[in-house]
């Protein structure tokens, strides 16, 4: 009964200490992040497009790998507004009226993928506009108004491999360093619907195959230069897809006047006065190199002065540095070299050094590998053992065919031929013969009964008006009177009064 008392009392202590507990409050912890207002949020997907929003909305959930930020009204970024997604792989930020980035506005992006910036009012793209995007491998800047790239606008993006700057007001482009982009990864650069004039026909040679395969420069207005026409017209001819596939939309300025502009490769008159030599040295011709399957192969970047950096491009657009391995099967040494051990057929294609140094940027050097499987000498025994023994039964046969007698049940089958045997002149003289002849059919009949298939012709003696009367030797077939013509001699016919002969 005591311990009753105490157990109560001190009950009533934490009572009055703290206060009464409100079971019907909720403890469950809040969500890890609030959706904004009108936007969508499914999952790592926040679409906050078409809203027509002024500025971010403040209370973006962190966890967002996808964030679209589309067709609005966005004209400014402040800085760090990207510090909270550190997951985040997707921008887009595309039909808006952005005209200006800024520094700091991607510093916190780290981790983005994909960056969409077109259809802005971008006018200039300045040095620290993209920092903090070293792992962007695709940026859309198409459909603005970008008449400025600075010089080391793309310095910080090591890996991108698709720039789209279509559609913009660039007057020129330096195709020296791109504007800092590493051509090793690089396998699109959109440069059509601009302002071009000025072409550096040399660098452009010098570039690697994989960027010359996806560099668009159509709808410029290009000089009609002699040197520019040979080298996009081996370039359709190689089929590099980025001329070939928009080959009528490549135009000049035949006399410098943006009302010149023709075709450059439906009107070809005017480079008839170009000299074939122009095109000449203008690119270093791949190397090619025919191996075998299961050979070994070993390849070295020739340069024109010490290199510091060499990697190698695969013919499936991979890098390989040095030193390194891929698989196993490809490596590349210390000094540079590409080491294959053992060919095989998908080593097939083009392989491309690029090296850099203090003398030289970029220089590049092409082998075009070719794999091929080794003859293989059992077809070529079983190829000749069939000719062999096919000339064998060809010439059996000839034999067989001149010196063996027919059989006596061959024209047995003949009874079921439309066509009837012709028959030879021996029986035609046998026949005729046989008429005019005044010894009995009956004595006919055995002298010629070693000779079958004889026909002996008599005239009627039982009154047949002067036909003829058909008389058939033993074994006779009726195969061999098909196409037998039969005359009557004059005295038979004056004999019986036939008119004329008579054909069976």
């Amino acid at each position: 009964m005591a311990q009753l008392v105490v157990l109560g009392t001190l009950l009533c202590t934490l009572h009055s200490g703290l206060g009464v507990l409100d079971y019907s409050e909720d403890f469950s912890p809040l969500p890890a992040h609030h959706c904004p207002d009108q936007c969508v949020c499914a999952a790592d997907v926040l679409s906050c497009a078409g809203l027509g929003l002024q500025e971010v909305p403040a209370r973006i959930p962190a966890a967002a790998v996808n964030l679209d930020l589309s067709h609005n009204v966005l004209q400014r970024l402040r800085p760090s507004w990207l510090a909270p997604f550190s997951r985040l792989r997707t921008l887009r930020l595309d039909h808006n009226e952005l005209y200006s980035l800024g520094g700091g506005v991607f510093t916190n992006a780290s981790s983005l993928k994909l960056l969409d910036l077109s259809s802005n009012a971008l006018r200039a793209l300045g040095r620290h506009d993209l920092d903090g995007l070293g792992a962007l491998e695709i940026l859309l800047l198409y459909n603005n108004h970008l008449a400025h790239l600075d010089e080391h606008a793309f310095r910080d993006q090591g890996i991108l491999s698709r720039l789209y700057l279509g559609y913009n007001e660039l007057a020129s482009f330096d195709f020296d360093h791109l504007h800092g982009l590493d051509t090793a990864h690089l396998r699109i650069l959109d440069l059509s619907s601009n302002h071009l004039r000025r072409i550096p026909v040399l660098k452009l040679a010098a570039l690697p195959a994989f960027l010359k395969n996806g560099l668009y420069l159509h709808k410029n207005p290009l000089p009609c230069d002699c040197r520019l026409y040979h080298l996009l017209q081996n370039w359709r001819q190689r089929g590099l897809s980025a001329v070939h596939d928009f080959a009528h939309l490549y135009t000049c300025l035949a006399f410098n006047v943006p009302a010149s502009r023709v075709s450059f490769f439906d009107h070809s008159r005017v480079f008839e006065n170009c000299s074939v030599a122009t095109a000449h040295n203008l690119e270093q011709s791949e190397q090619r190199l025919p191996v075998q399957v299961g050979s070994s192969l070993h390849l070295r970047c020739n340069t024109s002065a010490p290199a510091i950096h060499i990697a190698w491009v695969s013919p499936q657009h991979e890098l390989l540095l040095a030193p390194g391995s891929q698989d196993g099967t490809i490596k590349v040494q210390a000094d540079g070299s590409l080491v294959i051990s053992n060919v095989q057929l998908r080593h097939q294609g083009i392989f491309v050094c690029l090296a850099s140094g203090p003398r030289l940027h970029n220089q590049t050097h092409e082998y075009n590998v070719s794999v091929h499987k080794p003859d293989s000498k059992p077809e070529a025994f079983n190829t000749s053992y069939t000719t062999l023994l096919g000339c064998v039964v060809g010439l059996v046969l000839v034999l067989l065919y001149l010196f063996l007698p027919p059989c006596r049940g061959c024209c047995r089958c003949c009874r079921c031929c439309r066509w009837p045997r012709a028959p030879s002149p021996l029986q035609e003289l046998s026949a005729q013969s046989s008429v005019h002849s005044t010894t009995p059919p009956e004595a006919l009949s055995r002298k010629a009964s070693t000779h079958k298939h004889v026909v002996f012709l008599e005239p009627s003696r039982s009154g047949l008006n002067g036909r003829v009367q058909l008389a058939v030797a033993e074994d006779f077939d009726l195969c061999n009177l098909g196409g037998l013509k039969l005359k009557v001699s004059s005295e038979s016919a004056s004999s019986t009064g036939s008119g004329g002969p008579v054909m069976i």
